[in-house]
């Protein structure tokens, strides 16, 4: 673990330099056992691909105090019992009306709309973060050969349920927005209901797999 200053109240903890399925998993293992501890002079914990940042009252605690309190909680971190990620499948309309860019997409790999669609609903994604918009997941690691760049200036609109790619992470946009990512693809399935808790489908270290229909 390595602990950096973020802010007045904030603490960046990095668990490694690479984005890969091993250090996203010391990320959430240390989540979820520092949420279970309920402490009073934490706001927030914020945990994303390769680190957690945590906001703190420092009315309560100093940086230096919470860092020395947050090393030390490392080594009974990684022997705690954590949950099991859950696993959706969930189903996806391809192509045509359901995803503008999937001409643009078998163009730029060079494989057919139908091997597109096998490669990206053959892997099982793991739900690295959940921001930019409530539910919003990214998802990866994508195959190398359905890599697409972003658009260099985001569409005004895409419909809720869209499915994206952008580079190698793909996505589910939980609300119609803007949106900068390909769309291939659309589901049905509802990723945030604000009058429902849990509220977002999907957390950080879920599984999901794209089924076809």
């Amino acid at each position: 673990m390595n602990l950096t200053r973020y802010g007045e109240d904030g603490i960046r903890i990095v668990f490694g330099k690479t984005i890969d399925p091993e250090t996203h998993e010391k990320v959430r293992r240390y989540f979820l056992f520092l949420k279970s501890l309920n402490l009073k002079e934490i706001f927030k914990i914020i945990p994303s691909y390769r680190t957690c940042l945590i906001h703190f009252d420092n009315t309560r605690i100093t940086y230096e105090q919470l860092s020395t309190f947050l090393i030390g909680k490392q080594a009974e971190s990684e022997t705690v019992a954590i949950p099991d990620p859950n696993y959706f499948e969930i189903p996806v309309m391809y192509g045509g009306e359901y995803g503008p860019d999937m001409e643009f997409a078998s163009s730029y790999s060079g494989f057919s709309e139908d091997k597109i669609i096998g490669i990206h609903s053959s892997a099982t994604y793991t739900v690295f973060a959940v921001g930019f918009m409530p539910g919003f997941p990214y998802l990866g690691m994508l195959d190398k050969r359905l890599y697409l760049p972003r658009f260099e200036t985001p569409r005004l609109k895409v419909p809720e349920g869209s499915v994206g790619i952008a580079q190698l992470q793909t996505c589910i946009y939980p609300f119609e927005s803007p949106a900068g990512w390909r769309i291939i693809g659309k589901t049905d399935t509802r990723l945030f209901d604000y009058e429902k808790k849990p509220y977002s489908f999907l957390y950080i270290g879920d599984r999901v797999r794209f089924i076809r229909v």
